[in-house]
């Protein structure tokens, strides 16, 4: 049974499948529900829904090869991930991106750093000092 949910987001995606293989590589979220046009990613009380965009908006809706980040936004999605390393290297695989070591940063006793999944929406994944 899923931990019960004490925070979530909601995502709109034009590529549902890529976009939950993203998060559950880089952010290690464990799928917990699949329906046609939606996916339920969930860990530690968060639950990240990812929703298919409609079809009449997604074709109007380019992204771009590799995917340019989506910085005209309020909202940033933040991870914390066991190695900053090993989460840059998950992003790439995945089609999205993260910032290269030099410009990671500190903040609250964290190793902080932004990236992009596979469609440019702004994340940030943050990492314990070892």
């Amino acid at each position: 049974m899923p931990t019960p949910m004490t925070a979530g987001a909601v995502v709109y995606a034009i590529d549902v499948q890529r976009l939950a293989a993203f998060y559950s590589g880089v952010a290690a979220l464990q799928q917990t529900q699949s329906e046609p046009g939606n996916v339920v990613l969930e860990a530690s009380g968060f639950q990240l829904v990812i929703f298919a965009i409609p079809p009449h908006i997604a074709a109007q809706i380019q992204i771009a090869t590799p995917p340019q980040r989506r910085e005209d936004t309020p909202i940033k999605l933040v991870f914390v991930v066991r190695s900053l390393s090993a989460a840059r290297a998950a992003a790439r695989q995945l089609g999205g991106n993260l910032d290269a070591e030099d410009k990671v940063w500190g903040f609250q006793g964290l190793h902080v750093c932004d990236g992009h999944d596979p469609e440019g929406n702004v994340i940030q994944v943050r990492a314990h000092a070892l």
